[in-house]
């Protein structure tokens, strides 16, 4: 039987609350908190599972969670609340470690995705969810965008995160020119002086890298004078844009045969 918690107070619990609070205290763990069975299971395919905490109804629930090769806790209901950042908590709390990605280790003639100043959880979480699904090789994210190991970028993702290689790129500009110099076709989404999508060979031989800005201001001139080109979906006059999740999707699914 796992150990039971039943204070609040337990410093586990502590430290389990405050890497899905902090995301400064999760860059100096190396590690993040996830809620929900199903997310749980979906993360521990990419990301070493530490610890998992638990309720006795999700032990009743779910008797498989006492399978997983982790450190185990059965924690109170009010324990769990603590840990909840959801109002109704399926009562499945994971520790994960932070999967390494390096841009360095990038395959060549790939398919990018590079997200700038991006804030939204739910946009960041579902573009990362839609490059999985359209197989693309990783996604860079620029200083300024939701952290893609916070608890609402997790949900929104639905565990991508864990399967693809999320790279920090400090200077997002210096990374796209350094793909651009790898053959690299990076491709800025963007309104003004670009080509409708239609126009835009999908294949790209030498791979693609398609850079989405941030939903207010959109992308930065240094990231723009990076990109060889820039595109649009076409859209009717009826709305201003698109919203960045949708955009990308958009994007995304365009060139899911490139490269390679």
């Amino acid at each position: 039987m796992p150990e039971r918690i039943t204070s609040r107070e337990n410093a586990k619990i502590k430290y389990a609350c405050k890497l899905g609070q902090s995301a400064a205290f999760r860059a100096e763990e190396n590690a993040f908190l996830a809620e929900g069975y199903k997310l749980c299971l979906e993360l521990a395919k990419g990301c070493p599972l530490k610890v998992i905490y638990y309720t006795c109804r999700a032990q009743d629930k779910w008797p498989a969670l006492q399978a997983l090769p982790c450190e185990q806790y059965l924690v109170e209901d009010h324990v769990a609340e603590k840990l909840a950042g959801v109002e109704s908590p399926q009562g499945v709390f994971g520790v994960f470690g932070r999967p390494a990605a390096r841009f360095a280790d990038l395959p060549r003639g790939g398919r990018f995705l590079a997200l700038e100043r991006v804030q939204d959880p739910g946009n960041v979480g579902a573009l990362i969810r839609s490059a999985a699904a359209f197989d693309f090789d990783g996604v860079l994210l620029s200083p300024g965008c939701a952290d893609p190991f916070a608890p609402k970028v997790l949900r929104a993702s639905m565990g991508a995160a864990g399967r693809m290689p999320l790279v920090a790129a400090p200077n997002l500009a210096d990374a796209l020119a350094e793909l651009a110099s790898r053959g690299v076709l990076c491709l800025a989404a963007a309104l003004e002086n670009s080509l409708p999508l239609g126009e835009v060979d999908p294949a790209c031989p030498g791979g693609v890298c398609l850079v989405i800005g941030s939903e207010g201001q959109g992308l930065s001139a240094a990231a723009m004078a990076a990109c060889q080109k820039a595109v649009r979906i076409p859209i009717t006059d009826r709305v201003e844009s698109l919203n960045a999740s949708v955009a990308g999707g958009g994007l995304l699914w365009h060139f899911r045969g490139a490269g390679r």
